[in-house]
């Protein structure tokens, strides 16, 4: 099936989110809707707290999140959104989980953060010579490896931390490692860009809505911008039309993924904010606005349908979803500009989707 286009409007193939934050309790529940609205499966990420590191953790999360969607959304979309889970590497995880997660259908990737990269990463790896084993093990049986893809050496500058990481950890963990799946996460770079199209074809990367949209100015315009900061930080704007130019040109080693990560907004806005940016509610809408200015609609499907399952080895999803082209605001039922989480007091919780408030030129309708 090839993305078709009749009018006004776009079909592809229903889509997937290769890596999306879901988070827990009343967050979970006030957030999966809007993942499982446009998505069929979606890379769920493990950094709780605590992370998830077990078989049982992992089964037990998932049945939390379809439990969350179902008293939101209903049970039809329970039924019809599929949350695949990752295992949180940390230093004395061992080889045997991971494969009795991924033979039991419970596990299909693992996660390798860095230790204080991002978001809940203290529990991650300081040295990847540490889990030489697990890495061994997962080349194995072939279960993917998603990487956070930073280095966290205070003296490495924040916009320089991913193409030193790639230089530093990646090259040489591809070298000992030839045949393990890797996912080079949310790439920010034009060096992330070039490393993976000249990489070998077990080396792919996701790219987020907001790394297409913002360069590191976004941060500043009129003042300091929370809502725009997230890890890896938006880089110059000569990286991001790179990370265009690699999303819309149809290459298989490129696919869809939002890192959606919501974080309340007295969070964001505090003396030490939080870093992501809540992309799910209008994702579809902000990638198809970035191939549409590339005159690359035609791209759009393989980018969000296609190449991640094809790399993860999973079927195609067979539903299709429909974008209309439609001059809207960010604002619509079910999807406001911020959205407000009762927490028992007066002021209640926020928090502020990326795109709030502004004209978009497509509209999804599922």
């Amino acid at each position: 099936m090839a993305g078709s286009r009749a009018g006004q409007t776009l079909t592809i193939r229903r889509p997937d989110d290769w890596h999306v934050h879901l988070r827990d309790g009343a967050l979970l529940q006030a957030v999966v809707s809007h993942t499982a609205r446009q998505f069929a499966r979606a890379i769920v990420m493990p950094n709780l707290k605590p992370p998830i590191t077990t078989v049982e953790q992992a089964s037990a999360y998932r049945s939390r999140i379809l439990t969350a969607l179902e008293r939101s959304a209903g049970s039809e979309a329970a039924a019809g959104f599929t949350p695949l889970m990752t295992a949180y590497l940390t230093e004395t995880i061992e080889p045997a989980e991971l494969e009795r997660g991924l033979q039991a259908g419970v596990f299909t990737a693992a996660k390798l953060y860095p230790a204080g990269a991002t978001t809940n990463s203290d529990a991650g790896v300081r040295d990847l010579a540490h889990i030489g084993p697990v890495l061994t093990c997962m080349e194995r049986i072939g279960m993917p490896l998603l990487i956070h893809g930073e280095v966290t050496d205070p003296a490495v500058d924040i916009f320089d931390r991913e193409a030193v990481f790639i230089e530093r950890q990646l090259k040489p963990l591809l070298e000992h490692h030839p045949n393990l799946k890797v996912v080079l996460e949310h790439i920010t770079t034009a060096d992330a860009v070039r490393f993976v199209e000249q990489g070998p074809a077990n080396l792919a990367a996701t790219i987020t809505p907001h790394h297409l949209h913002i360069n590191r100015n976004a941060l500043f315009q009129g003042g300091l911008r929370p809502d725009m900061y997230c890890l890896p930080v938006a880089k110059r704007e000569q990286h991001r039309l790179a990370l265009r130019a690699a999303a819309t040109s149809g290459n298989a080693k490129f696919f869809l993924g939002t890192d959606s990560a919501p974080h309340l907004r007295h969070a964001k806005e505090s003396s030490c904010g939080c870093a992501g940016i809540y992309c799910a509610p209008y994702a579809l809408e902000s990638y198809a606005e970035v191939f549409d200015d590339h005159n690359a609609l035609d791209q759009l499907e393989a980018f969000a349908s296609l190449n991640g399952p094809r790399f993860y080895g999973l079927p195609l999803n067979e539903g299709t979803i429909t974008l209309e082209r439609c001059d809207h605001e960010a604002d619509g039922p079910g999807l406001p500009a911020m959205l407000e989480l009762a927490n028992g007091t007066d002021q209640p919780s926020c928090l502020v989707p990326f795109h709030a408030g502004e004209r978009l030129r497509w509209r999804f309708n599922p």
